[in-house]
């Protein structure tokens, strides 16, 4: 017997929406990635992409732990000029785009390579509870295309069916009554 071996045309993408209320930042971050991984699935490889899409709404609701993070934990980026190290504060980041500090928080536990690239692709976030996805969401998943029957070498007769042939209106007959017909048998 042989080892299965799941492909990239099989898979069926799904969505997968996560409401951020009142969840921990790191928590919310490490369940998004396994599921943008793929490793809810039985049929999980390492290095493919599962096509799992996950939704993240209320972004501007999550919770942070800690007494002073939101005054201590701090994002860096530099624009690659001299001087150009920047700093912001976890309270001025969900003050201004709450929705990068959960993308941030997720692109740490995604793979640091194409494939981890590509799987940010699939993570959407939004501040609110709308979004543009419901009908991604709402329908049922899609099945796989059944792989084509190959034709048999040989090839066999058609089946002839018999068939009835086709009068035109004006040639048929209704049919008569019993009565008339048993007057018509007796006449003649």
């Amino acid at each position: 017997m042989k080892t299965y071996t799941v492909k990239a045309k099989e898979l069926i993408p799904q969505w997968h929406v996560v409401d951020a209320t009142d969840q921990p930042i790191g928590r919310l971050a490490a369940r998004v990635a396994t599921i943008l991984r793929g490793k809810h699935r039985p049929n999980f490889t390492p290095y493919l992409d599962m096509r799992d899409f996950v939704i993240v709404i209320n972004a501007g609701r999550i919770r942070v732990t800690g007494n002073n993070k939101m005054r201590q934990k701090t994002y860096y980026r530099h624009s690659q000029y001299p001087g150009g190290f920047k700093e912001t504060t976890l309270e001025k980041m969900m003050a201004t785009h709450p929705t990068r500090v959960i993308e941030h928080a997720v692109r740490g536990m995604l793979p640091h390579n194409r494939l981890g690239a590509k799987l940010r692709r699939h993570l959407k976030v939004y501040v609110g509870a709308d979004h543009p996805h419901q009908a991604q969401v709402g329908g049922a998943p899609k099945q796989p295309k059944p792989p084509v029957a190959e034709k048999p070498a040989a090839v066999a007769e058609p089946e002839v069916v018999a068939q009835t042939p086709v009068v035109p209106e004006a040639e048929q007959q209704e049919p008569m009554p019993v009565e008339e017909q048993a007057q018509e048998d007796s006449s003649s």
